[in-house]
């Protein structure tokens, strides 16, 4: 499985995340095999923190994905599409710290497709309803395409992880 993610505001970088605790009433240890081998004893089942982020038995859950593409308006000028820019990435920082937005980012080539949102929502309306607090697809300079998506719970915690990484805002 390839591992790419965002995180907010803007960051690449991890998708199978895993959670363990020390906790020994809510853990189970978990021995199984999988595609890089043995699982070692370090492996262990949280079902406290499982039930906090929605997993299901996998550890995964539901998401909707979104992937921003060029919209049809590119007629702005400089000035007003760095405006642009700037209202469009507050939105995901607004998105991010209401918990609904877990993972953004562009894609680093020029073409039309420019990046990636994941939502927490557990529907496609429900994301199509926050795409439209974006000033940049309201303005016409970004479209967005969504899809349901079956992901690792762990996303969740990517921003709270970011944080603690990040030296700037963005």
């Amino acid at each position: 499985m390839k591992t790419f993610l965002f995180a907010t505001p803007l960051f690449f970088g991890l998708l199978n995340l895993t959670a363990c605790s020390d906790s020994e009433d809510n853990t189970t240890a978990v021995q199984k095999e999988d595609e890089f081998g043995p699982a070692d004893s370090s492996n262990t089942f949280n079902a406290a923190l499982a039930q906090e982020l929605g997993a299901d038995e996998y550890g995964m859950k539901r998401y909707v994905i979104a992937f921003l593409k060029r919209g049809p308006n590119q007629g702005q000028d400089s000035l007003e599409i760095q405006r642009l820019q700037r209202a469009h990435l507050d939105n995901i920082g607004r998105l991010a710290k209401e918990r609904k937005l877990v993972v953004a980012g562009p894609f680093m080539d020029d073409t039309d497709l420019r990046g990636i949102y994941i939502f927490d929502v557990e529907t496609v309306e429900e994301a199509r309803e926050l795409t439209k607090t974006d000033p940049a697809i309201k303005a016409g300079r970004l479209v967005m395409e969504l899809h349901e998506w079956y992901g690792s719970a762990a996303l969740i915690k990517t921003a709270e992880i970011h944080k603690t990484i990040s030296k700037s805002e963005i």
